[in-house]
């Protein structure tokens, strides 16, 4: 089974991805983690993206989706795979459809968990981090016993610059801006199944199961 995982930042995909692997057996490839290997590894591919990275520009295309493709022809990749994270662009979507078309494989289905803004922006700005030893919390999900104090050493809790509404909000909207197109070319193509990303993560699990 051959999967891309779509979802905004708080949507909880990453969790999804890890009940997925599980139950598939699959990996879950993210571009993210394939670069820095590359690059770690220092592979031709690897090579050229630390170029464009150490000059603080993005990594083309071409050389992301050599990465990927060097990746799916592993042999953990033999039954399928769980792309998260890529394709983010429909110019990415078309060269990656052209690697798998050269390798005889296909995309099984494409699954975007969907999530109110409203709800994304709650979830991502209830984050609270612990000054003193790093610990995470949520004032929504996982609050501390004593409000803005951490349960392991007391420190003092803060929100994080990047988890504050405005900026939230500003990556949302670059979120949807790139993934609107994204969604039309795979609904074009009839691969994508949208499942709904409210209720605890067995039911989201439940819905993702049962589109595929």
């Amino acid at each position: 089974m051959n999967l891309i995982l779509l979802g905004a930042p708080g949507s909880g995909k990453g969790t999804q991805a890890k009940f997925l692997v599980r139950k598939y057996s699959i990996p879950q490839i993210s571009t993210g983690d394939i670069l820095r290997e590359e690059v770690k590894s220092g592979t031709v591919l690897g090579l050229k993206a630390k170029e464009y990275m150490d000059k603080g520009q993005l990594v083309p295309d071409e050389v992301v989706v050599g990465m990927v493709e060097e990746r799916v022809k592993k042999g953990d990749c033999r039954t399928g795979f769980i792309l998260d994270g890529f394709p983010r662009t429909v110019a990415q979507a078309d060269a990656l459809e052209g690697t798998l078309q050269r390798m005889k494989k296909a995309l099984s289905r494409v699954i975007l968990v969907n999530v109110d803004e409203d709800e994304l922006v709650k979830r991502l700005t209830g984050r609270r981090v612990c000054e003193k030893c790093g610990a995470g919390y949520h004032v929504i999900f996982d609050p501390p016993k004593q409000e803005g104090v951490c349960d392991k050493c007391q420190g003092k809790l803060y929100q994080r610059d990047d988890d504050k509404e405005s900026t939230i909000r500003n990556r949302l909207k670059v979120y949807n801006n790139q993934t609107t197109p994204l969604i039309e070319y795979y609904q074009k193509k009839q691969l994508l199944s949208m499942v709904d990303g409210m209720g605890s993560i067995e039911e989201i699990f439940g819905r993702i199961s049962k589109a595929l």
